[in-house]
């Protein structure tokens, strides 16, 4: 069994490329896998590795002053769901478009068992979901908002969209993967005058852990070769459905046609029935990769995978 790591960390880093020179060469060294990103604001990343080579890293990186007390949330696998380390510098830990975003002025930390009880005991609140669209489709916490936006960087503009629908007297309750998305969040819902800004601390994961996942619906969207992970134990049916069946799944694919390339919510049967595309012109186009069967939905899905590596290296400052 191996172990999949998901964590951030702002802190100043004075020389991002000579840290992450050092800090890629210290990963290699031990045998961890993943992505990392490093910038002047600190670190976000996601890896996978043994408990010893996991152990090792946590304790390597949580020597370096200023990266004490870093929140790691831990899960198992049966596989590394990574195929190679990549770490490099970033202009942002996350996507945001917006300078001067200063996690420090961001809102209040709410624990696991403080955000249950928020749910269970309150109902004058805002619960908004701070992902992307294609995230929330496949499982999100009963009554969130959850914007239709495919990257972090719209929420700002979605922001402006719904300003005057959200009273600023209501208690705000944000949520995200691991987190890192609503450090920068809270802070422009506090620019725009929300007081009583609240983020769920440690995301979604760690609620998970500590939780149970109970009030949270469907499973949790990751960046990584497992691509969903359960959430609620108690409760694993599918929220979305197959766009190509109707019925319920939480599968991704890319449309097997490489001219659309589009991400759509798929089923076994409906990537069968359709070899891997999300229409029949897509079917039929020249240009459509080959579709297997019969290892389409393993894991390490080496020739056909769900996201491609650029989809990957592009929303992976977003996953937590």
């Amino acid at each position: 069994m191996y172990e999949v790591i998901l964590y951030y960390k702002f802190t100043p880093i004075e020389d991002p490329e000579t840290f992450c020179e050092e800090h890629k060469q210290f990963c290699k060294d031990i045998g961890i896998k993943g992505r990392i990103y490093i910038n002047e604001e600190g670190i976000n990343g996601t890896g996978g590795g043994t408990p010893e080579q996991v152990s090792t890293y946590k304790e390597h990186l949580t020597s370096i002053p200023g990266f004490d007390g870093i929140d790691f949330k831990t899960d198992t696998s049966e596989y590394v769901p990574f195929p190679k380390l990549k770490c490099k510098t970033r202009d942002e830990l996350v996507s945001i478009h917006k300078e001067d975003v200063d996690p420090d002025e961001g809102g209040n930390y709410l624990e696991p068992h403080e955000w249950k009880e928020v749910l269970e005991n309150e109902d004058d609140y805002v619960l908004i979901d701070v992902r992307n669209d294609y995230e929330s489709k496949i499982g999100h916490f009963e009554g969130a908002l959850t914007p239709q936006v495919e990257s972090f960087y719209e929420f700002p503009a979605w922001l402006e969209q719904v300003e005057e629908e959200i009273s600023k007297d209501k208690k705000v309750l944000m949520y995200c993967t691991g987190g890192i998305r609503c450090e920068k969040f809270s802070v422009l819902m506090k620019e725009k005058g929300w007081d009583d800004v609240n983020q769920l601390h440690g995301g979604i994961l760690r609620y998970a852990k500590e939780e149970g996942g109970e009030h949270y619906k469907g499973k949790c969207f990751v960046f990584d070769d497992r691509l969903v992970v359960p959430v609620n134990e108690d409760n694993l049916e599918p929220i979305a459905r197959c766009e190509i069946t109707g019925k319920p799944a939480d599968t991704y694919i890319n449309c097997a046609n490489m001219e659309c390339n589009k991400l759509f919510v798929c089923s076994e049967e409906g990537a069968k029935m359709m070899e891997g595309c999300c229409s029949e012109e897509c079917r039929q186009s020249e240009y459509k990769r080959p579709f297997d069967p019969e290892n389409a939905f393993r894991p390490f899905r080496k020739w056909y995978n769900y996201f491609d590596e650029d989809f990957k290296e592009r929303q992976l400052e977003e996953e937590k």
